[in-house]
């Protein structure tokens, strides 16, 4: 059983990698004391007391952050807030650009659909979710089995209670978790800082280091009288948090001991060569020129006004965001020659699984099926990266599933719903036809080229007569004639949908959701995604055998995870060495009022001249020695001299991905030092490979971020409630 194989395996991990079950830490407790850590395994997870797993939350469904007081008061990054920062924000009451601070409770902005998620506990069911599994049972039937038996034990596992359960598999299904969750939909902006500290510099900056981004913003959990979760309402109260965080201001230094809390998102450590191949080489590209289409316009449009900043800000930061990463991506896996590393492993384990029935043919089974995904992921990637780029064919999906509705009650509901929406996207069609006309044209233009969108051309057509059709069919469409729509939907029925169907937008759409969902090509995806699952289950648990030296952890999926690791520098290139820090001056060194992103306030300008930090910055004392030859003697004079540094941000070994954003860094003490916000560009393919000399996670220092609080915004009594140890 793969269970027992788990829990012999011995302790041996590199501190660098690894994403650890908080349940099981005890299993790395002697390691990371030997890292450097002052606490137990129990203090950061304990199902009997209160400890630290219970200050950190899941932020909605993509995000972690922490409580940092005792009033239900937590962090996340400013990137992870963003949404709904922009949400409150308008052309009169900027809160993206000139930040937000709430200096009481009733300036607290409510947030509809926000959550905020805490685990209660965690339990191994691996052997209740595979009761009734066999040897003979046929994957069909295991998933039936398996999908029963969790819907009986989530049941009964939060049967009378105001809990969730959830269950997740592990190593690809050969073990399964329960979580028991805690889920506050109450949740209020409290604080963020202005885009120019909270977003400096931008997507020119984003995956980068040095990094000099003040990537935070505040929330607050409110609850009922009995501090349960209940819907918002002005009766409920701050919540009282079992565990809120102590935040040291003693800082960080080269070496130190960090370990990372927070709910990474996806991790595909043990795929295969062709795997690697098929997102490095072939899915990545295509992405990376689609999206770079998209930005170009956009950006442009951004830098014409205001309004049309926030108008896309959202947009481009979504889109830059998976853009650079990937581009990170390709050359680290590249530069790690990872396809081949991959190669050589998998020989290697044929060589040992030869002998072996269960094994000997895992890896022909596992690139047959990936020989059969790869066109139709393909296919699946252009359709994603173009036809749905634009908003036109985003608009055409929506009106396509109306020509599709039959019941006259849906049709009335969809219809008032498409009315408002054409209210508010009309209202500035003018200035976003230009762009969204040219993101349309280009990004078409681009998969037909590839050879992915053959529905666009007839015999003989060139690329400036695709090109023509291309915008005859966006000019054409009802979908962008707000009159004509108008009126079209005011009497809609579903006669009418023959005439939306013969659209030329929502056609065009239809051809291309036809050939890349087409049926038969989907039912092969679906099969191949299938055996490659089931197989990956068998791959893991042979290299698993295979290796019993090994400390293997489980693929990040979006639940509570320990990583650990070290403040340190790296060499990103010969000649080139990046310390583990930054301080304010680098701001400095970096303004640009040209440049948006790089534009520095004029508060934080003053406050870095007058080096009025508060008890956040650091005195750095430097001797200096002058020796003076005289004829008689030496003399030997030294001066001392001092420079106050304001402390920004830092790197360190953790293993991190998407879902560690706004995740608490701490120190050997479980103190909270930082916040993770990002990884360094070159070690983006640690989701595949990981690489100790150049995966580093990139860190809010907390003293920035309550300098910031403190002595930039005057949100003093922020800082007043919550628990600061340690510094001057």
């Amino acid at each position: 059983m793969m269970l027992l194989v788990l829990a012999a395996l011995t302790i041996n991990a590199m501190a660098d990698e690894g994403m650890w079950i908080p349940m099981l830490l005890g299993r790395n407790e002697a390691d990371m004391q030997k890292a450097g850590m002052r606490i137990s395994a129990k203090d950061i997870y304990d199902v009997n007391n209160a400890c630290l797993k219970d200050a950190i939350l899941l932020f909605n469904q993509g995000c972690t952050g922490e409580y940092v007081s005792a009033e239900g008061l937590f962090l996340t990054n400013h990137h992870c807030g963003y949404s709904y920062i922009t949400s409150h924000s308008t052309v009169e009451h900027d809160y993206l650009t000139n930040g937000f601070w709430a200096m009481d409770r009733e300036q607290e902005l409510p947030c509809p659909g926000l959550t905020a998620t805490r685990l209660v506990r965690m339990e191994d069911v691996t052997a209740q979710v595979l009761e009734g599994v066999s040897a003979e049972t046929t994957p069909g039937e295991r998933e039936a089995i398996v999908e029963s038996n969790i819907k009986k034990i989530t049941a009964r596992a939060v049967e009378g209670t105001h809990y969730k359960a959830i269950i997740k598999p592990f190593y690809y299904g050969n073990q399964y978790f329960m979580y028991i969750n805690e889920v506050f939909t109450d949740v209020r902006l409290v604080g963020a800082p202005p885009s120019n500290i909270g977003k400096f510099g931008g997507d020119t900056d984003n995956w980068m280091w040095p990094r000099h981004t003040g990537d935070f913003s505040m929330f607050r959990v409110y609850a009922n009288a009995d501090n349960k979760p209940a819907n918002y309402s002005k009766n409920n109260r701050p919540y009282k948090p079992l565990k809120h965080l102590e935040i040291s201001l003693d800082g960080v230094k080269e070496g130190d001991f960090t370990f990372v809390f927070g709910y990474p998102g996806t991790t595909q450590r043990y795929v295969t060569s062709d795997a690697v191949n098929l997102i490095a080489n072939l899915d990545n590209p295509i992405r990376i020129d689609l999206r770079t289409i998209r930005l170009k316009h956009y950006n442009n449009a951004m830098n014409q006004s205001a309004a049309q900043r926030l108008k896309y800000a959202s947009k481009v930061a979504s889109i830059a965001n998976g853009w650079k990463k990937w581009q990170g991506e390709t050359l680290g896996i590249n530069r790690l020659d990872g396809v081949a590393k991959k190669r050589d492993f998998e020989r290697r384990f044929q060589l040992w699984a030869n002998d072996k029935p269960q094994y000997y043919n895992v890896l022909a089974q596992l690139h047959e099926a990936y020989e059969k995904l790869t066109p139709v992921d393909l296919e699946l990637t252009y359709f994603g990266e173009a036809v749905r780029a634009s908003d036109f064919m985003l608009r055409a999906q929506t009106y396509r599933q109306l020509s599709n509705e039959d019941d006259d009650v849906s049709i009335v509901s969809t219809v008032n719903k498409l009315k408002e929406a054409n209210a508010k996207y009309f209202s500035d069609f003018e200035q976003h036809t230009v762009v969204d006309r040219t993101i349309f044209v280009e990004t078409f233009l681009y998969m037909w080229q590839a050879g992915y969108a053959p529905y666009l051309a007839e015999s003989g057509m060139d690329k400036k007569a695709v090109e023509a059709k291309l915008e005859k069919i966006y000019d054409g469409s009802i979908l962008n004639n707000e009159s004509k729509l108008q009126k079209f939907l005011d009497g809609y029925t579903a006669k009418s949908s023959k005439k939306l169907k013969s659209d030329p937008g929502v056609a065009l759409f239809d051809q291309a959701y036809t050939m890349a969902y087409d049926a038969q090509k989907l039912a092969t995806y679906r099969r191949a995604y299938a055996d490659i699952q089931r197989l990956m289950r068998t791959y893991v648990k042979g290299m698993m055998e295979m290796q019993p030296e090994v400390n293997f952890f489980p693929d990040a999926n979006l639940t509570l995870r320990v990583a650990y690791g070290h403040v340190e520098g790296f060499r990103p290139r010969d000649g080139v060495y990046y310390k583990p820090y930054s301080t304010l001056q680098g701001i400095m060194e970096k303004e640009n009022p040209d440049i948006y992103d790089y534009v520095v306030e004029p508060k934080l300008k003053e406050l870095y001249a007058l080096k009025d930090y508060g008890r956040y910055g650091v005195v750095e004392s430097h001797d200096d020695t002058t020796v003076t030859v005289l004829p008689d003697r030496v003399v030997t004079s030294v001066r001392t001299s001092t420079n106050s540094q304001m402390p920004v941000c830092f790197i360190a070994t953790n293993h991190t991905t998407g879902g560690n954003s706004g995740s608490p860094v701490l120190n050997a003490d479980g103190r909270l030092i930082g916040l993770n916000f990002d990884r360094c560009w070159e070690g983006t393919m640690s989701d595949l490979l990981f690489d100790p000399d150049y995966c580093r996670n990139i860190c809010l220092d907390i003293r920035y971020c309550l300098f910031i609080i403190d002595k930039y915004a005057g949100a003093g009594h922020l800082i007043d409630e919550m628990t600061l140890v340690g510094g001057k």
